[in-house]
């Protein structure tokens, strides 16, 4: 029924078989994360007047935060949040413009390092092992992307209470505190982690080097 009113509203006196009908059709059957996903392909555009307002307002807030809710249920939901006792949230803001060393005070010579650093990591991965520094009894889950501006990437982190017992009591979740999966976040494992070394689509002939990692692969050829 409430199709059927969405519908009929939208398009009016136009026939079942023409596009239009048929697109809106679609987009009633989409649920509702369907559509939030839907705007976070171009939030800066979908969203308007509200991510002008979150930015000039984390901008104001300190680096790590831990907020109630996800600003991306969607997103955090796929990658494992669930909204019980036990799983935190928390946005981290990290500094655009690659890493740099401390300030040279002395005169450059060509055989020494400048003060730009490349980090052999996305700004993502250095985010969520910032978070997990911060909340050392917590294990680093999986993280995504809320927002940026010139300056800035933000991130919120999920996070898992190892000790808390509705988490512990949980199978589904009570593998991440097994002793192989502990500090996760600085080897690696996380998801956004493993994008960044190449582990996610790289396979098969050209991706030889890549596993285990490319330290264990580089350890074991020289050995």
């Amino acid at each position: 029924m409430i199709l059927y009113s969405l519908t009929k509203r939208n398009v009016g006196n136009c026939s079942p078989e023409s596009h239009n009908f048929k697109l809106i059709i679609m987009e009633a059957k989409m649920g509702m994360y369907q559509h939030i996903r839907q705007i976070w392909k171009n939030p800066k555009e979908n969203l308007g007047d509200i991510w002008q307002k979150r930015i000039l307002e984390w901008k104001n807030q300190d680096v790590t935060v831990r907020t109630e809710r996800p600003t991306r249920i969607d997103r955090a939901r796929s990658l494992g949040y669930r909204a019980k006792q036990g799983y935190l949230i928390v946005r981290q803001r990290v500094v655009r413009g690659g890493r740099q060393r401390p300030t040279i005070r002395h005169g450059r010579r060509s055989k020494h390092f400048g003060q730009r650093k490349d980090v052999d990591k996305s700004y993502q991965s250095v985010a969520e092992e910032r978070t997990a520094r911060k909340y050392p009894n917590c294990e680093v889950l999986n993280s995504y992307y809320v927002g940026e501006d010139g300056n800035y990437f933000w991130y919120e982190v999920i996070l898992v209470d190892k000790s808390h017992p509705q988490i512990l009591a949980d199978s589904r979740i009570n593998w991440v505190f097994k002793s192989h999966h502990k500090g996760r976040v600085f080897r690696g494992l996380t998801s956004a982690a493993k994008k960044s070394r190449g582990l996610r689509s790289n396979k098969g002939k050209g991706a030889e080097k890549l596993r285990p990692s490319r330290t264990a692969n580089l350890k074991r050829r020289k050995s």
